[in-house]
Formats: C-alpha cells, structure tokens, sequence
C-alpha cells in the first residue's frame, strides 16, 4: 500500500517585501495555487492550505481545493499548519505531515514524494530537502541556509548535523542549499510547536535548530535543483519567466 500524507502549505498576506504574495498572478492563476498543483501532482494524500486569511481561502476554493482558515497571529509556519492538521484531521488519520512553503511555486512533485519517502524509516522524526551549491555567491549568502548533513560521497541522503546561514562545513566538498519543504511524523510534529523556541534558533534564525536542540532526527535528502522562493518582485519576475508554458 502507498504511503499516504497530509500535505499542507501555510500562507499568509502579511509579507513586506511582496504584499499579498499568495495571490500574485502568475500566468493567470494565484501563486498559492501553482504551489497547490504541484502538491496535488505529487499524488501523496489530500492537500490543504492552511490560511491566515480568508482571501486565501477563497481562491483555493474556487479551484476546488480544501483550505482552513486558521489564527492570523501565529508565530510560525509550523504552528498554522498543526492548527490545520487538527482542524482537518481531528482523528489523526495521517501520521505523515508534510510542510511545504506557499511561496515555491515550482517545487517539483516529485521533491515533495522525496520529503514523504525518507520518513520510511522509523528513527526518523523529520525530513527535509537539500541541493548542492553551484554558485559562488551562495557559500557566503547568509539567505541562503546551509545544510550539515552527515553524508559520505555518493550517498543521497544523510542526517542532517546542524543549519546555518554561514558557509559550512569548512574544507574540501560540497556545500549544500537547504530546501524549505518538511516532513513531520504527527508526533514530532506536536512536539516540535509545544517546544519554547531554541537558543541557537533564535540567533540563526532558523526553526529547524529548535528540533535538533530537542535531540530529534532529521534526515535530509538530496535533489538535483533548488525550487526558488518567491519573496520579491524580482522573484516573481523569475517565476513567471520559469513557469511560463507558451
């Protein structure tokens, strides 16, 4: 039997950089709904999108989608999608949740199957994705987070040691670009959003620092492309030139 998830991507509006960001038009649709097809593509389990308001819900729903309205406050991306998760899921159907970012709209189908495959192996509490840097600039880019990952050469994935925004580790090899797509087993889920925040997350910045803190696994796997992130106008310039299919 194929193993089954609950897919669900945060969106909010409250972005500075793009206001209004899920409801950018790319090539006539919204942005959060390119991300929901590909989630749907990727054929894994029901998607929902998990809304900070109720515009968002609107547009998912006009194209057939599921969306939760849920609390605009939350402080985090992970704590919508587990008031989501509850809401949509009160009996615990799924113990797989994946956590994918709203605003990567050409994150492939088959990356968000990957974050679903390496929770086969039950000491894993969480998945994540990551590919290896090529360009320069990246290694010293501190928007660019770098993924540790205890991996020897050839291998496709490996746990993941530590995140930061620094170039890491030091030495000959690869460095690797972490890629914002989780996957949770429901319990670390929950475990993870009733934790205080971390020290070493509150100076890196980096929420997935909280749940190594807390001693928990995370494995990481190998893609050949990083899925960008849309942020900026620029980044949307970009996404519409990559998703354009005339």
């Amino acid at each position: 039997m194929k193993q089954q998830a609950l897919v669900v991507i945060p969106a909010r509006m409250a972005s500075l950089r793009l206001p209004n960001k899920p409801l950018a038009d790319i090539h006539g649709e919204a942005m959060i709904v390119h991300v929901w097809r590909r989630a749907v593509e990727a054929d894994i389990g029901p998607v929902v999108v998990a809304c900070a308001e109720a515009e968002i819900v609107a547009v998912i729903e006009a194209v057939g989608g599921n969306a939760v309205l849920t609390d605009p406050n939350h402080p985090s991306g992970s704590d919508r999608v587990w008031e989501a998760v509850q809401k949509f899921d009160p009996n615990g159907t799924y113990d797989a949740i994946i956590n994918l970012q709203g605003d990567l709209p050409t994150m492939e189908p088959g990356q968000i199957r990957l974050a679903l495959e390496l929770l086969a192996d039950d000491n894993v509490d969480i998945s994540t994705l990551a590919a290896e840097i090529v360009e320069d600039y990246e290694r010293q880019e501190p928007s660019v987070v770098k993924a540790v990952i205890s991996m020897a050469p050839g291998e496709r994935q490996g746990r993941g040691l530590y995140f930061t925004r620094v170039s890491a580790p030091s030495g000959d090899g690869p460095l690797y670009h972490h890629i914002g797509i989780y996957g949770y087993r429901r319990a670390a889920l929950a475990r993870f959003v009733a934790l205080p925040p971390g020290h070493l997350e509150m100076r890196e910045k980096l929420e997935q620092l909280r749940a190594l803190e807390d001693g928990m696994v995370i494995q990481v796997g190998l893609v050949d492309r990083v899925p960008f992130g849309v942020d900026t106008p620029a980044d949307l310039d970009r996404a519409l030139a990559a998703l354009d299919h005339a």
